[in-house]
């Protein structure tokens, strides 16, 4: 039995349309063909995924989450380095960006062609910024951070949309950006 097969139905429907996805664009994607490929009716896609916009950012969230597991393993490699553990948790999801295939697939649509994904990773992209924005706060809590509370919720949506700026066009290798950034979070957080 493949390893696919074993998982749950709405992570094998949003895995498949992730490999549609990057390999014939998001305009190709459709209910029918993700429940062929699945194996299932289209209705049983209609019911784990309900619309595309819905199966949009589920595949956008499946992503996150991928994204998010590296900012923990980060986070918990440096317990008593702040700027450390911000270094690895950007380097780490500037990495992972480099090599990702549905990113590079959202990001290179150009203009009336398959461009539907990009606005849930820019003007529209409140669901992943804040559940970013969460995790971070959470993995910052235990550090002795000298911020009054408002004060430490910008500096973590600073570095989260920096990060989420060089995730969509970067301006250099991820190791030398993630200095960067843990640069200037260092800064702000003294």
């Amino acid at each position: 039995m493949p390893a696919a097969v074993s998982l749950p139905m709405r992570q094998r429907i949003v895995a498949a349309a992730v490999e549609l996805t990057t390999a014939e664009g998001w305009a190709h994607v459709t209910m029918s063909r993700l429940a062929e490929r699945v194996g299932v009716s289209r209705q049983t896609v209609y019911n784990e995924i309900g619309s595309k916009p819905a199966l949009a950012e589920a595949m956008i969230l499946a992503e996150l989450d991928r994204f998010l597991a590296s900012v923990e393993t980060a986070f918990d490699r440096h317990p008593d380095d702040l700027p450390g553990a911000i270094r690895a948790a950007a380097g780490g999801v500037l990495e992972l960006a480099q090599d990702n295939r549905l990113l590079h697939a959202v990001v290179s649509a150009t203009h009336g062609a398959d461009t539907e994904l990009l606005p849930l990773l820019t003007t529209h992209a409140e669901s992943l910024l804040t559940a970013a924005k969460v995790v971070v706060a959470e993995r910052v809590a235990p550090y002795d951070v000298a911020l009054e509370p408002t004060r430490l919720e910008a500096a973590i949506d600073m570095v989260v949309r920096v990060v989420l700026s060089h995730v969509m066009q970067p301006s250099g290798p991820p190791d030398e950006t993630a200095t960067d950034i843990a640069w200037i979070a260092a800064r702000v957080l003294r």
